[in-house]
This record gives structure tokens, C-alpha cells and sequence, in this order.
């Protein structure tokens, strides 16, 4: 296969889950004459819902690369699934095309994952297209879903290229206004914005269009192409992926408005400019990675400038490593073909390379620069993991990290307090989704739970702690006397060595602050880390052969403890920045919910289509919030939270967790 730059047009496939993104990309597959029968989702027939967790789901989970031949043009382009949940895969499939095709729902309209898809390519600085599709439904309102469009994302910019035809009362074809010679009603009134965008993207062009001259075809087209890639016009087309209406003009449109890969503003990490160029110096970025079963592990990568050879030496420039291209493949869900090239725009796939991985930048040599990488939401959700069997700690983490190894929104940790196991996502469905695998895949299982609170401890008076250690047991003993002072620290922690008189020797101080720094990991009110103090070491007595750094060290973990437990303890918990993205229909049940779980609501604004809820809420009641909103919203609400600070848990719920502690440490001595 010969294939030029210039006739490549790469694009994702975004929107909501279930508008229809997934039946989009297997009839452009099918009319392509790429497959000879049209693949369908509810028959688990699909070419990009391939895998045995989207046929049992019947909806996208992972992106899926898909390309063909579209007349004198090549189409390489990413299915990408709808669920809020699995977010990683819409951000690295938008972040490394040329153009985000957003399908809407005729009937639902504008949605969070419309939204969710909006914000992510205008985060890239990606030029946008819409898709009304289903308008052969029976609830089916293009006017509705336009006004919603240009209401969330633009009046002005979001304009209709192709609109609805109705024989009758029923949907049967659509109009191209492009084609128009002489478009009349709305057609004609779309037709002047049209002209109003191209005007505004070219001073030659406005001048011709203030003049009162028509602009040719050639000139609205070439308009409009740059008004696109500044994004300052957005099409708009409809029809209906079902009865294959208006999906020519699309794909034509595609082919024709849309920017080839050798126009694309690309930059270095650097933000310095990258002269795009099927000749010269090759950069692309591998973005996307899979364990196929029989090929092993498949690194999915877009070429940006140059062009790449099977069978070639290739530099891993984020990682400072030489790579070996063997063949590259052009996959079609599970099924590949094999190139000998591959030019800007097209995406390849290679299989055993040794150091690349997710989000790497390749050259074709040590010189090629690096590119930026992608930035990813924070998990919101964790679960906390311990083996069925033990002993298979090691095994649990080697396939959890592995399985994660794709997906930068997974993440597998220790916590360094609550020292748990720690499995963090977006939601239960991407973690139970990541454990049935870790089952599958390494035969291994895991007990789940609702991780500890990394609860903190702290003092609000000042106390004295007193402890003298003396020990004898025949020969040397152990002997050490400290006082100590304890009190609150407005940020960090402070030691202080007030001793006078060498009541302790100078060389067992620093024994006593590491009993200090000891006793502050498990503090005396719930075994959590105790911060924000200040210490002061201000007397004690030490014996001449019986004191030792071992005899300090213990005397200090226990005058501290004596200390905090005078000084009026507290007990902290992080309090986290939440951002709460719902339809408005929602507001009350958000409200309500935020109050049943100690939230303070800071604020609400709109943002694209939705409102936004911003507030702050502790940790402890967030743990199944994912699942909630869910709940609450029926799928329409998404949220993302970031660590604020720590503050006072009330009077009523510290007894409690205090109790408990106490508790478990009874039942541990019996």
C-alpha cells in the first residue's frame, strides 16, 4: 500500500456512550469496501468491539484504531468508548489525532460524554466536528440538538454544513448547503454564516466578501478548511447511522474541510515549532498499548513528521533507548495487514519492542525532539487489595502493573501510612474490570476493601512528657531520663534541643529526636501520623555507662507520647477540592447528597453544557462517590477531586474512630 501524506485525514470518533460512535466507524468500514459485512454491536459483529468484555457489555470499553480507503483518500481513525470511567482512552485517541468527530444523539442530545469530548480536544487544541445522528427516531429534534450545541460550545462558531430533509413527516435524506447554488430558508441563512466564517479566516477573502462578490467553491472550501483548524468554525452534520443517510456527505466532508497531517501546528515538549514533512527527520508517539494473546504486546503509534520503515533501527527518545521495527501492522480491531511505510497521520502498531511504552516519543534517530506528553485526570476511587492466598503479594502486583501499564489512570501503591495495597481509578466498573483480568490473565485473587483514611494527628495546647527508661538484666543496664515540651506548630514540625548544663550529653540528642520522629508515625489517639508540632528537649539525666542511643530513642517515643496526650490531641482528615460536572436536572440531588457527607458547597457555575458544582468534602465520605454519582445522575455526572488540606474531624465521629482503634488494638494483643 502507496500512501501519500496528503491524502490521509486522521480523526477520532467521540461522544456519549450509546450515540452511536461505535456503528459510525463500522459503516465507514463497510462503505470503504474495507470489510464485506457490515459489523454490528448488538450482534457482537463489530469490528472495533471485538474483545470479550465490550461483546458481553455491547459498548465500547477500550479505543480501538480502524483505517481504510475512502476514494483517493486514507482514513486512519480511533473508535473511542463513552464511558466516563475509562477516560484514557478518549484522551490518548483525541490527543493524537488531527480532528475530534463528537456524535450526538438526535433524541438525547447534548450529554456529560458530549461534554466530557468538547473539553478534551479543546485541551489539545484540536479542531472539532459534530454528528447529529438517529434523526430517523421517533423523538428525533435536529433543531433542538443544534440550539443545545451552539448554546453549550458556540452560537456563532457551530454551524450546520449538512441539515435534515423530511418527505412528509419522515427523515429520508439530507441537504449539503455547500452544494447549494442557490440555497434558500435556512439553508441560505446557514449559507451566510458560512461565508461569514470563511471571510473571517482569510483578509483576502473578506475583502472579496465585503465587496458583495461570491466566493467560488474552491475559496469557501479552502475557507473553511482553515477556519476549522483555527477553531473558530465547527461543523455540524446529521443524518442517520442506522439508515445510512448523510454519511457520505460526512466522509466527503472529511476529505475535504478537514486538515491533512502535513497542516497540523505540531510542537517539541519544548513548545518549540516542528516543521511536518513526509521527508527528513521521523517523530511519532506511541500511545496506546494492548496484551494481544497471540502476538503479545501491541504499541499502537501515531506518525507525526518523517517517515518510519519496517525492519528499521528507531530511538526511544523518551527513554534515551535504541528500538528494532519489524513489521508494521495496520490493525482493523483484530485483524491487521502489513505495511512497508508509514507516512504522518497514519497510525501502525508493532509488536516485541522492548523499551516503548505508553506515551513514548520515537525517532527515527537520537535527534528527533520529544514531544509533550498527555495529562491525565487523577484516580478518584481506590480499592484496597490483600491476596486470597498468601504469599502471592509479588504476583498481584506483577499483573497489576502490567494490565495498568496502558492506562495512566490506573495506578497500584503502597500507601506510605496506611501502608495498604492500593488499587486507584476512575470508578468500580475500570477497577473490577482490571481485577477480573488480573484473575484471568495471572490466576491470581484478591480480597477487596474500602481503603483506611490516612488520618492525622496534632496537638492544640502545650503539654510536658516525661519518661524515664531504666532497665537491668546482669551485666550494662539501660538507663535514660527526657522531659519534653509539646505543643502546636503553625506548619511542619520543629525540634528543639534546649538542654543547659549537659543534663544530656550532646551525642544522645540526636537519639533523642529519632525516638521523637518514631513516635510521630503512630500518634497515641488513633496510631495516625501526628504533624504540625513543635518539641523541645528542655532536661533529662543520663548515666555514665548505662545510657545509650538505643535507652534516648526509647525514653523520648514514650516522654513524647506523655506529651501529645497532654497537649489536647486532635485528629485531622484530608479534605479534598471537589469538582462535581452534571446536567442541571441534577443540582438538587447533588446539593442534598453534598450535605449528607459534611461537603461545603463553595460554588456553581455553567461550563459547556453543564454545571459545575464546586466544593469540598472530606476524603472519608468519597470513597464510593463514583459509584453514587452514577447512581444519582443515571450516568450523567463525572467528578474530579484534589487533595485541599487537613482539618479537624468532628468531636462526634473522632470518638469513634478512636474507639475503633482502640479495639483493634485489643484484639491484636489477645
Amino acid at each position: 500500500m502507496s500512501i501519500s501524506a496528503g491524502s490521509v485525514r486522521n480523526f477520532a470518533v467521540s461522544g456519549h456512550i450509546r450515540s452511536g460512535k461505535t456503528s459510525l466507524c463500522d459503516l465507514i468500514l463497510f462503505k470503504s469496501g474495507k470489510v464485506d459485512r457490515l459489523g454490528k454491536v448488538t450482534e457482537r459483529t463489530s469490528v472495533s468491539d471485538y474483545t470479550a468484555e465490550e461483546q458481553t457489555k455491547l459498548s465500547s470499553i477500550y479505543s480501538a484504531a480502524l483505517n481504510c480507503k475512502w476514494k483517493d483518500n486514507y482514513f486512519f481513525f480511533m473508535d473511542t468508548p463513552g464511558y466516563g470511567e475509562f477516560i484514557a482512552e478518549p484522551i490518548s485517541a483525541i490527543n493524537n489525532s488531527d480532528i475530534d468527530l463528537i456524535v450526538v444523539d438526535a433524541v438525547d442530545g447534548v450529554q456529560i460524554g458530549t461534554s466530557r469530548s468538547w473539553k478534551i480536544a479543546k485541551n489539545a487544541n484540536m479542531p472539532v466536528a459534530f454528528y447529529i445522528n438517529g434523526l430517523d427516531k421517533d423523538m428525533a429534534d435536529f433543531d433542538k440538538v443544534l440550539e443545545q450545541i451552539q448554546g453549550s460550545f458556540g452560537k456563532t462558531s457551530c454551524i450546520p454544513v449538512t441539515l435534515p430533509d423530511a418527505s412528509g413527516t419522515s427523515f429520508s435524506s439530507v441537504t449539503n448547503i455547500l452544494k447549494q447554488e442557490n440555497p434558500s430558508g435556512d439553508a441560505k441563512k446557514f449559507m451566510e454564516k458560512l461565508s461569514d466564517s470563511v471571510a473571517e479566516s482569510d483578509e483576502e477573502l473578506m475583502m472579496k466578501y465585503l465587496d458583495g462578490q461570491k466566493l467560488t467553491a474552491e475559496e469557501l472550501s479552502n475557507g473553511l478548511k482553515k477556519a476549522i483548524t483555527s477553531g473558530t468554525f465547527v461543523p455540524v452534520f446529521c443524518g442517520s447511522v442506522s439508515k445510512d443517510i448523510g454519511i457520505d456527505d460526512l466522509l466527503n466532508s472529511l476529505v475535504d474541510l478537514m486538515p491533512t497531517p502535513l497542516e497540523k501546528n505540531l510542537c517539541d515538549a519544548a513548545g518549540n515549532k516542528i516543521a511536518v514533512s513526509e521527508n527528513g527527520l521521523g517523530v511519532a508517539k506511541a500511545f496506546k498499548t494492548i496484551n494481544d494473546p497471540f502476538l503479545g504486546q501491541l504499541v499502537f503509534f501515531r506518525v507525526y513528521t518523517g517517515t518510519f520503515s519496517a525492519d528499521s533501527e528507531v530511538y526511544n527518545v523518551t527513554k534515551s533507548a535504541k528500538e528494532r521495527f519489524g513489521s508494521i501492522l495496520l490493525v482493523n480491531g483484530k485483524n491487521q495487514d502489513k505495511t512497508d511505510l508509514a507516512v504522518p497521520g497514519m497510525i501502525g502498531a508493532m509488536v516485541k519492542l522492548k523499551a516503548t511504552t505508553f506515551d513514548n516519543t520515537i525517532g527515527t534517530t537520537s535527534a528527533a525532539p520529544e514531544l509533550p506528553l498527555i495529562e491525565f485526570p487523577a484516580p478518584v476511587m481506590s480499592y484496597a487489595l490483600t491476596a486470597v492466598k498468601s504469599g502471592e503479594e509479588e504476583k498481584i502486583a506483577q499483573g497489576l502493573n502490567r494490565i495498568s501499564a496502558g492506562d495512566p489512570t490506573l495506578k497500584l501503591e503502597r500507601h506510605p501510612e496506611t501502608h495498604e495495597m492500593l488499587l486507584s481509578g476512575m470508578g468500580d466498573q475500570q477497577l473490577t474490570l482490571a481485577i477480573k483480568k488480573l484473575k484471568e490473565e495471572n490466576k491470581v485473587e484478591v480480597n477487596i476493601a474500602t481503603p483506611k483514611v490516612p488520618y492525622r494527628e496534632t496537638v492544640t495546647a502545650l503539654g510536658e512528657g516525661h519518661y524515664r527508661h531504666k532497665k537491668q538484666s546482669g551485666g550494662h543496664g539501660q538507663f535514660a531520663e527526657v522531659y519534653l515540651k509539646v505543643e502546636p506548630k503553625a506548619d511542619g514540625y520543629e525540634f528543639v534541643n534546649a538542654i543547659v548544663g549537659g543534663t544530656i550529653p550532646k551525642n544522645f540528642i540526636p537519639a533523642v529526636e529519632k525516638g521523637v520522629v518514631e513516635a510521630m508515625i503512630n500518634g497515641p489517639l488513633a496510631g495516625c501520623t501526628v504533624q504540625n508540632i513543635k518539641v523541645t528537649v528542655y532536661d533529662g539525666k543520663f548515666h555514665d555507662v548505662d545510657s545509650s542511643e538505643m535507652a534516648f530513642k526509647i525514653a523520648s517515643r514514650a516522654g513524647f507520647r506523655d506529651g501529645v496526650e497532654k497537649a489536647k490531641p486532635i485528629l485531622l482528615e484530608p479534605i479534598m477540592n471537589v469538582k462535581i460536572y452534571i446536567p442541571d436536572q441534577y443540582m438538587g440531588d447533588i446539593s442534598g447528597d453534598l450535605n449528607t457527607k459534611r461537603g461545603r458547597i463553595l460554588g456553581m457555575e455553567a461550563e459547556e453544557g453543564l454545571q459545575v458544582v464546586r466544593a469540598e468534602v472530606p476524603i472519608a465520605e468519597l470513597a464510593k462517590y463514583a459509584t453514587e454519582l452514577r447512581s444519582i445522575t443515571q450516568g450523567n455526572g463525572s467528578f474530579e477531586m484534589s487533595f485541599a488540606r487537613y482539618e479537624m474531624v468532628p468531636t462526634n465521629v473522632a470518638k469513634e474512630i478512636i474507639e475503633k482503634h482502640k479495639k483493634e488494638l485489643e484484639s491484636s494483643k489477645e
